[in-house]
């Protein structure tokens, strides 16, 4: 499902009354081929029973764009796709929304732009309540939700014509300049004359991009939105969310990457099981996390036993690159370094790595992170 900032097409439709056509916004969602169910969650229970300390701690002192208290879904046979989230989104941040999929993201930002009702719960978005609100709150919001939904028998430009047609608040007179801005703003003017049937996955999420950019919007919902891109796709569209934020636009992004989330936001949020693990600056939630110990040495048996001798844990080698949890405070790091000269071993590099998202993540929950879902 697509939910554009531009408004729907003809056929297009929101998953409520009140977030179609006659908001002309964000909120008007295309759905050609679109299933209603969003990924679910796989049960009820965090991963640790941390995530409610983590969502208390994560109020913030400035303006907040999405607001939810207690936010649930249950979908029909007893499924529990989102459980009691609490999520704070500070006006102007990138904000990552992080969990394997499967975990309750996509459910969630169903509930955000009213196209699912909650089973019980909250949520406010632009400061006002959803989905009550969704007229007035949906043409300030751009969003690409569940990959884009387009008319395979239009090309790329006429796409985005008819999405803006479909929006009685756009200025026709700008339309076809907008349309051209917004093709070159995600790398598709060269591609704009082919059918979008033709287009691949990467070039499909980058039109949908494009949609939800036609109009300035205070915030912008990115679900996956480097999905299907290459390597160059994804370096392009994280800088184009920098710019974004920059200009003041705050974006809301969910992924299922740990580096992407890293790389280009503010503040996340951790989700495993549909329950809110953690959230707060990603620099805060990174440093949560124990470094690794890094030792390179031609010599990484030798050092594998004096480390554990000196009572590291968690060693792993890889080559001629050894990691081992990061040593108590109390431990000098040069007394391990004498050590292992002392043993024989010839040290190429040694230090203490800092944490990153992912060490914060498999701390928080014990486990590893679907990275390739």
């Amino acid at each position: 499902m697509t939910t554009t900032g531009t408004g729907g097409s003809a056929g297009a439709c929101a998953a409520r009354a009140g977030a179609g056509a006659a908001s002309g916004g964000a909120g008007t969602a295309s759905t050609p081929g679109a299933s209603g169910s969003a990924h679910a969650s796989g049960g009820a229970d965090a991963a640790r029973a941390t995530g409610t300390a983590g969502a208390a701690g994560a109020e913030e002192t400035g303006p907040v764009v999405i607001r939810t208290r207690g936010l649930t879904k249950r979908y029909r046979g007893g499924q529990l796709a989102v459980d009691g989230l609490d999520l704070t989104v500070p006006g102007g941040s990138v904000f990552g929304f992080l969990g394997p999929n499967g975990s309750g993201k996509t459910t969630t930002i169903r509930m955000l732009m009213g196209l699912i009702d909650p089973t019980s719960g909250t949520a406010e978005v632009l400061g006002r309540p959803m989905p009550g609100a969704a007229r007035t709150v949906l043409p300030e919001v751009g969003a690409l939700i569940e990959g884009p939904a387009l008319y395979g028998f239009l090309n790329g430009r006429d796409n985005l014509l008819r999405y803006d047609r479909a929006d009685p608040t756009a200025d026709p007179r700008t339309r076809r300049a907008r349309v051209d801005e917004a093709l070159a703003r995600v790398g598709l003017a060269a591609a704009s004359g082919k059918k979008a049937k033709a287009y691949s996955l990467g070039m499909k999420q980058r039109l949908g991009l494009a949609a939800a950019l036609l109009r300035p919007r205070r915030l912008l919902v990115l679900d996956e939105p480097t999905n299907g891109l290459d390597p160059q796709g994804m370096r392009e569209i994280r800088s184009l969310v920098r710019e974004l934020a920059a200009e003041g636009t705050t974006v809301f992004l969910s992924s299922h990457l740990l580096d992407e989330i890293e790389q280009v936001c503010t503040h996340a949020a951790v989700m495993a099981r549909g329950r809110l693990i953690v959230q707060g600056p990603v620099a805060d939630l990174a440093a949560g996390a124990r470094g690794r110990l890094a030792v390179t040495t031609p010599d990484p048996g030798d050092a594998a036993r004096i480390l554990r001798e000196q009572g590291l844990t968690g060693l792993s080698a890889d080559g001629d690159r050894l990691t081992a949890d990061a040593p108590p405070a109390a431990v000098d790091l040069a007394d391990l370094n004498a050590a292992l000269v002392s043993g024989g071993v010839r040290v190429r590099f040694f230090g203490v790595e800092r944490g990153s998202l992912e060490d914060a993540f498999v701390a928080l929950t014990g486990e590893g992170f679907d990275v390739a879902g």
